[in-house]
């Protein structure tokens, strides 16, 4: 049996032939960005990007620069696997401390000090919600820098 793994890029609806040229470079987009943030999605929409976009289009001097300032303490790279799937769980539960412990099999203390360990090696309070947009930010800025984009 042969298995291929295919990926489909959707750029926006267009009314006319002038506009099938911007909808086929949405679509390209829409492919490059996915193969970054949506590794696992089989399909990806130009529209339902969202700030995944916005990050692509980024000069990665920029995106550098951004990562240098919100850790100022230390690297993202200090982190290590636990910690951050910690984190990636504590997001998926919209920052529920009660919850994210549940579904990691954690005491709830055991999660308050995990947190408070990322909060010592970062700066970031990710109980508070704008801490937790700009490390969310920065692990996107990251996972794209890690892509090996062409840098300008």
């Amino acid at each position: 049996e042969f298995y291929s793994h295919v990926l489909v890029g959707i750029g926006t609806t267009v009314e006319g032939i002038k506009d099938l040229a911007r909808s086929f470079r949405e679509a390209q987009v829409s492919l490059e960005v996915g193969k970054v943030f949506d590794t696992e999605k089989s399909i990806v929409s130009y529209d339902n990007l969202g700030i995944a976009r916005l990050i692509y289009q980024l000069p990665t001097t920029l995106c550098d620069m951004f990562l240098k300032e919100v850790f100022k303490r230390g690297s993202i790279d200090n982190l290590d696997q636990e910690t951050l799937f910690t984190i990636q769980k504590f997001f998926e539960n919209n920052l529920n401390v009660s919850e994210t412990s549940r579904k990691l099999f954690v005491h709830r203390n055991t999660l308050v000090y995990r947190l408070e360990k990322i909060k010592k090696l970062t700066g970031l309070d990710l109980r508070e919600f704008d801490d937790a947009i700009v490390f969310k930010v920065a692990l996107m800025v990251k996972k794209y820098l890690d892509s090996s984009p062409v840098k300008y």
